[in-house]
């Protein structure tokens, strides 16, 4: 499978399909970035319709084992975390991919 898509790969994409300046798309690009993290963290949920969810969860503390000293207990602290739910139309073209190309 192909490397992760990058921030600078959404841009070109945008630049080829637009001919927007580059600058601009870059601007717009990182803006709605921004919102979306500004969001998530005062604990919001993001929802962007037929692409999924971006959900603020707990975690619930809990107790670990550090592998190189399995007989110490660590406590793992209550946090929150991001977890992405697929949409109605992603989780239709996930269902399309060849796994044998992914892992």
């Amino acid at each position: 499978m192909s490397s992760n898509l990058t921030k600078r790969e959404i841009v070109l994409n945008i630049f080829r399909k637009t001919g927007f300046p580059q600058k601009q798309i870059v601007d717009t690009v990182q803006q709605t970035l921004d919102i979306i993290q500004k969001a998530l963290a005062d604990g919001r949920n993001v929802e962007l319709r037929n692409f999924g969810v971006l959900e603020v969860q707990v975690r619930k503390q809990r107790v670990g084992r550090n592998p190189n000293k399995p007989e110490a207990e660590v406590i793992i602290p209550q946090r929150a975390v991001v977890k992405f739910k697929s949409g109605k139309i992603l989780k239709q073209q996930l269902k399309k991919i060849d796994l044998a190309k992914i892992g």
